[in-house]
């Protein structure tokens, strides 16, 4: 799990800390050194880094070459880079990796969403997400390069998730809220877990 105080210091704020969470959880790494190389669709054997050092020197050896995904966001490292020389070490620095990953799955979420005709139904958030992951892991969606795709900007589900803690929107929201029924944003595993005993307890 990731540190809260991470996630409020270096996470793109237009993701709410739980998206976070998920985000990573889903797509990333728990080792801020983590290297991934992906060559042809298939997962190459890279020497597991134990420094800021070994994991750039991973990075530098494969990056044009094949896919290479680094740090907690499983950020792909040959993004807006022309030469091998031109990586920072700043891709395994967790704050920054966390920075960088979050905002380029931010722009991804807006480019899966306006595919989407930008609803605004939170129940359409699971579908949005889920697709925005599988983007993000492959790098693409619906024939475009999410990574090199301009920001649609706009409006999104995840703008309207922002607003649903209490500030934008009225206390009407603040019911459907706590209710995971009605938020699917929320933590999908606690709200089938309760689903689940509901079932159980009306089967007594």
């Amino acid at each position: 799990m990731l540190d809260a105080a991470l996630i409020k210091e270096c996470a793109d704020p237009s993701l709410k800390p739980a998206i976070v969470e998920q985000f990573v959880t889903a797509a990333g790494s728990a080792d801020p050194l983590a290297v991934t190389v992906k060559s042809g669709g298939r997962l190459m054997l890279a020497p597991k880094a134990t420094s800021t050092e070994e994991a750039m020197a991973i990075v530098r050896q494969y990056v044009g070459q094949a896919v290479v995904r680094v740090g907690l966001t499983q950020f792909p490292a040959g993004v807006g880079v022309k030469e091998a020389t031109d990586l920072k070490p700043d891709l395994v620095d967790p704050c920054q990796n966390l920075r960088k990953g979050t905002a380029m799955f931010a722009k991804v979420l807006r480019i899966v969403a306006k595919w989407f005709g930008n609803p605004t139904s939170k129940d359409v958030f699971p579908q949005i997400f889920e697709d925005a992951i599988y983007a993000w892991k492959t790098g693409e969606f619906e024939g475009v390069s999410v990574f090199q795709a301009e920001d649609p900007g706009g409006s999104s589900p995840i703008d309207q998730a922002k607003t649903k803690d209490g500030q934008a929107d009225g206390p009407e929201h603040s019911d459907a809220d706590a209710d995971p029924d009605q938020s699917p944003d929320r933590d999908l595993g606690k709200a089938r877990i309760r689903i689940d005993l509901s079932r159980i307890g009306g089967g007594k």
